[in-house]
């Protein structure tokens, strides 16, 4: 289950578009200069929207990264790698146990 957010969707999105604005617009500032400003105007941590414009960027394709939609898949196929050794794990140690009651001689 994830975390819950700290900062509601409607914040990070008018900071990403007030970042964005000031990375892409007349003033022409660094993502880090313009996630400081932003942070600075709506009273959160600078790195906070800093993370949300790249991914943004990520994701809108403009520099290269996992995007959001690849970073979900990837995380579900990692749970379920983690499941699937498990099950095998659980498996391999029944199959030696039941392996070696067959193995043992019969008191009858």
């Amino acid at each position: 289950m994830a975390a819950p957010r700290k900062y509601p969707d409607e914040l990070r999105e008018r900071a990403m578009w007030l970042a964005l604005d000031l990375v892409e617009g007349s003033e022409k500032l660094s993502v880090k200069a313009a996630c400081n400003r932003v942070g600075e105007q709506l009273g959160i941590v600078p790195d906070s929207p800093r993370n949300w414009v790249q991914q943004a960027r990520v994701d809108a394709g403009a520099v290269p990264g996992l995007t959001t939609d690849e970073g979900a898949r990837l995380a579900e196929l990692e749970r379920e790698n983690r499941e699937l050794r498990r099950a095998n794990a659980i498996l391999k140690s029944a199959s030696a146990f039941f392996a070696a009651e067959l193995d043992r001689p019969s008191l009858r």
